[in-house]
């Protein structure tokens, strides 16, 4: 490996002829560069997708209630019923394995009549009546004040967090929110805290949220008892996938719903789809090493073809060092290192560029804002690892056959070769 002589005719041989050694050259960089880039685009659609996840606790079910499809206990069809807060503790006897259940109501919604005033300023915004664990399934960073707790929810406090959206479109600039009051149709809370989600699902629209205590809500509201949906968290380990069926059958029992009746109790699995989401991407990285490697097979395949020619044209060079008595194993060791030695450093500038074009990429997406569905390609160390693990075997593999050639040379006929 140290020996200057056999690196001087690494060089002279691989300079021997520059373009047949640079067009080879090029299969293996070309084929490492599109493995690289294709994954680190996979993984910047990874990032993009899961970023509207954000930190959201994906093991959850939301679930609310629709007309009945089947009459039931002399109850008829098409009856509409609604949640009880009572309906929390029952899941909690019946069900095992629930980390959180958050019974909410909510009120208002985007587009609709400003429902929210501040002075002579007004806003449509989503109201919800929530329960202090919300905020561990719909993770947000608290920018000021505090979040809801138990003694709002006894007490029945007239209290609300806002969003940023929120505080932007109600207040000035510089002015303090905490300690002000804004009227929720027509009924005064006062904002104790003010929030900023970090996942971009609802992007703009989900800083313009506004959170009450759940009792303070159904009583200011006349909800009474009633829930209008609930957010239910199985513990680590379990998955709400596997719970969801024994989860509406409590709420149908409760609510003597036919137990056919499939229609009736609306639900949605988000860590269902948040598992269709993690296996498209595990596929779609597998498309990507599988075109990425199939590439780079067709350039170590030219790798070798070139080596044998390279083989061919110095028979009757190797036929003279083998009579001057150099073992098989020197001219075989020859052979691959020279293979190793091109097809790695043709590897390392497909990385290089791969690189490179990673970095504009993320540059680009730095210098004109969050990109939908789209963001921070990158690969692991990992990947450049294994890449290199694999131009390092697949060098060995490339000049194998050459060197073989080799040294099956006779040194008789190699020097009677012209």
């Amino acid at each position: 490996m140290f020996n200057k002589d056999r690196w001087r005719e690494i060089i002279e041989v691989l300079t021997t002829n520059v373009w047949r050694t640079i067009f080879t050259a090029f299969g293996v960089c070309w084929g490492i560069f599109i493995l690289i880039v294709l994954l680190a685009a996979g993984k910047g659609l990874e990032n993009g997708i899961k970023q509207d996840f954000g930190n959201i606790a994906t093991n959850t079910m939301f679930m609310w209630t629709r007309a009945t499809t089947k009459g039931y206990e002399g109850l008829p069809k098409g009856r509409r019923f609604e949640f009880k807060i009572g309906d929390v503790e029952a899941l909690r006897d019946n069900v095992p394995n629930l980390r959180f259940i958050s019974p909410r109501n909510q009120l208002g919604g985007f587009g609709g009549n400003n429902n929210v005033v501040r002075g002579i300023r007004t806003g449509a915004y989503n109201v919800y009546g929530d329960y202090p664990e919300i905020i561990n399934q719909d993770p947000m960073a608290v920018t000021s004040g505090r979040f809801l707790n138990y003694n709002d929810i006894r007490e029945k406090r007239k209290v609300a967090i806002i969003g940023q959206g929120v505080k932007n479109d109600l207040y000035d600039k510089d002015e303090e929110a905490l300690g002000t009051y804004i009227k929720i149709q027509g009924v005064n809370f006062m904002v104790i805290g003010t929030y900023k989600k970090n996942n971009s699902g609802g992007g703009e629209e989900g800083q313009k949220e506004i959170f009450v205590p759940f009792t303070s809500f159904s009583q200011a509201f006349n909800r009474g008892e009633d829930v209008g949906w609930m957010a239910i968290t199985a513990n680590d380990g379990s998955s709400i996938s596997q719970l969801k069926d024994k989860i509406v059958d409590v709420m149908k029992q409760r609510h003597k719903v036919h137990p056919e009746d499939t229609r009736a109790v609306g639900y949605f699995d988000l860590y269902e789809q948040y598992n269709r989401v993690e296996s498209l991407f595990g596929a779609l990285k597998a498309v990507a090493y599988i075109v990425g490697i199939m590439v780079l097979l067709s350039g170590i395949i030219g790798v070798s073809n070139i080596m044998l020619i390279v083989v061919k044209e110095r028979t009757k060079e190797i036929g003279i060092r083998r009579a001057l008595g150099e073992q098989p194993w020197s001219i075989k060791k020859q052979i691959l290192m020279e293979s190793i030695f091109l097809t790695l450093i043709s590897g390392m500038v497909g990385i290089i560029l791969g690189s490179l074009v990673i970095f504009g990429i993320n540059s680009l997406l730095d210098s004109i804002g969050p990109v939908d569905m789209f963001m921070s390609p990158s690969v692991s160390v990992g990947v450049v690892t294994g890449a290199l693990t694999i131009l390092m075997v697949s060098g060995l593999l490339a000049g194998f056959i050459p060197a073989q050639s080799a040294i099956r040379v006779r040194p008789i006929e190699a020097l009677r070769t012209e």
